[in-house]
């Protein structure tokens, strides 16, 4: 555990909000409305008068679920600091899921968007007690009859009387105290949304989010009046504990995104907010790409300068500065997580010198594992065990050095909840998580991913097949907006689905479509492996189903090759 008290998780906020109590925290981007570290203080302390209104005993659960707003910060950060444990659910779940979730969690109250509630129903939430609405924290629902006979009787001014008595002159930032606890209580239930199937309710102590925001400080990334645009999911662990967990330890200043971003809407969001780092997932800097890179280099001029020596370096800086340029222009690095970039897409970043690096982590580890910035990364690797804080080995490599990877260090969970033969099985005998990852680690410790364990195929004559390598060089080939490869009867299939914007640009015909297919398979075959040939392309009509790390949720898909 961390033992210095400066990293323990609750003195690290009640730090932040006295010191940058003035300074601005958090913005609901495209709107008006802004929280200073004072603001949200009381924002907390107010939802802290009302956890004990409604009778929250330290360690009971909250759920909240709804897209990404300050109310939603404000849940989160109040959950923890009363000495509660939030359990952060993906607006994305549909209904079932969040009821499993709700009520495995045993949550008492439920913070949740309206549009989200309306298919929700208390009757099957027996554990809960009162759900509040995140556009303005009105009371949906109840069993508490102390809130009022009826949800409309309920109104904030017992609240705000109650604030009023504690601080009769206003609160300040010497005012700020939240409840202590030792940094191996357990702040968060994170159930994942893997690729794989149902989710487990991941235990995330306090020790594993003072440690990923104890990277945030010590790599340079996070100072006071940093800016981040928060536009991933924050109930997923990646967005959660840097765009906002970091930046606010910090004194910086959090624009939350409340709906899923376009390139166009990202574009404009970072041409104004000026980012000074960017957290991304793959699948979002991959459009970017496809958008605003690739119609340049594919242009006859541009495309035969870059064969001419000296004259392509000065189309790469070109290049560069325009991207750059687009992503707000003040930002040191662009931090790729969740999944692999595709190889294409990083070894051309790399060759134009844009600041990119990939890390490595997991919902088990809150989430960081490895990270090493941009200026000392390696091109297709997911950097360094994080120094200090964790620690990564190969479990039984084969005779490539391939093998799982297996991690420990102060990001790990404490297990999943009421689910001990599940937090038996993922750890060692001797303390280890097993990652359910396939990679290997260089002579530098640098670390590169192979595939997941259980994607893992065996070729005929039982060679390893990685099918997120193959999905890479499919994804590339002309027409291609995604790809999924499976196994059947011994033989690689592969789920393409089409770029219909392309398609539809170029008036193809379905006979068409099925011959530039065609052509794909046979182009990408010449770049694989014997073991590793596809033996068919079958089209799929619309995008796969994803987790919100945009990972595709391949256990939907595995019959669907006959």
């Amino acid at each position: 555990m961390l033992s210095d008290p400066q990293w323990n998780f609750v003195n690290i906020y009640e730090r932040s909000f006295r010191t940058n109590w003035d300074l601005e925290a958090v913005s609901d981007y495209g709107t008006s409305k802004t929280l200073t570290y004072g603001h949200l203080a009381e924002q907390i302390t107010r939802l802290h008068i009302l956890f004990k209104q409604c009778g929250v005993q330290k360690n009971d659960r909250i759920a909240v679920m709804g897209r990404n707003n300050v109310n939603w910060v404000s849940v989160y950060l109040a959950s923890i600091l009363y000495g509660g444990t939030i359990v952060p659910i993906l607006q994305d779940f549909k209904p079932n899921d969040a009821l499993h979730i709700i009520n495995h969690s045993e949550a008492k109250l439920l913070f949740v968007g309206d549009l989200i509630w309306e298919g929700l129903d208390l009757e099957q939430m027996p554990d809960i007690d009162a759900v509040f609405s995140l556009m303005d924290f009105r009371l949906l629902a109840t069993r508490l009859t102390g809130l009022g006979a009826r949800k409309e009787d309920f109104a904030w001014g017992a609240v705000e009387e109650a604030f009023c008595q504690k601080y009769p002159d206003g609160m300040r930032a010497e005012d700020v105290r939240f409840a202590p606890r030792a940094n191996s209580e357990i702040a968060s239930i994170n159930y994942t949304s893997g690729t794989t199937g149902f989710s487990k309710g991941v235990l995330t102590p306090c020790n594993a989010l003072a440690g990923n925001v104890k990277l945030g400080f010590e790599s340079g990334l996070i100072f006071p009046g940093c800016r981040h645009v928060a536009f991933l999911p924050l109930a997923h662990a990646y967005g959660c504990a840097f765009d906002l967990l970091s930046c606010l330890a910090a004194g910086g200043h959090t624009h939350l995104i409340g709906r899923t971003p376009s390139p166009r809407v990202l574009l404009q969001a970072f041409a104004e907010v000026k980012p000074t780092v960017i957290l991304s997932v793959p699948l979002v800097l991959e459009k970017i790409y496809k958008k605003l890179i690739v119609p340049q280099i594919t242009k006859r001029p541009v495309s035969w300068v870059l064969r001419v020596p000296f004259l392509d370096e000065m189309v790469y800086k070109k290049i560069r500065e325009t991207l750059v340029e687009a992503f707000g222009g003040c930002f040191r690095e662009v931090i790729i997580g969740g999944a692999p970039l595709n190889p294409e897409v990083e070894l051309f970043l790399h060759k134009i010198r844009f600041p990119i690096t990939v890390g490595y982590g997991m919902t088990e580890c809150a989430p960081l594992i490895a990270y090493t910035p941009a200026e000392s990364f390696r091109p297709l690797s997911c950097g360094q065990a994080l120094k200090g804080l964790m620690e990564a080995r190969i479990a039984h490599p084969d005779a490539n050095g391939v093998g799982e990877i297996e991690v420990r260090g102060e990001n790990v969970m404490a297990g999943y909840y009421k689910n001990k033969d599940a937090t038996k099985k993922v750890f060692t005998k001797d303390g280890w998580l097993r990652t359910g990852d396939l990679g290997i680690i260089d002579a530098d410790g640098f670390l590169f991913l192979k595939g997941r364990n259980k994607t893992m195929m065996l070729g005929p004559s039982g060679q390893n097949i990685y099918p997120e390598e193959i999905e890479a060089k499919l994804n590339n080939m002309p027409f291609v907006l995604e790809s999924l490869v499976i196994q059947h009867e011994g033989k690689l299939v592969a789920l393409v689905c089409p770029n219909f914007e392309d398609v539809d640009a170029e008036g193809m015909s379905r006979e068409q479509v099925d011959e530039q297919m065609e052509a794909n398979r046979k182009a990408v075959n010449e770049q694989l492996a014997n073991y590793e040939q596809i033996a068919k392309i079958k089209l799929y009509p619309h995008e796969f189903e994803k987790t919100p790390k945009k990972s595709i949720k391949r256990f939907l898909y595995t019959s669907l090759a006959e």
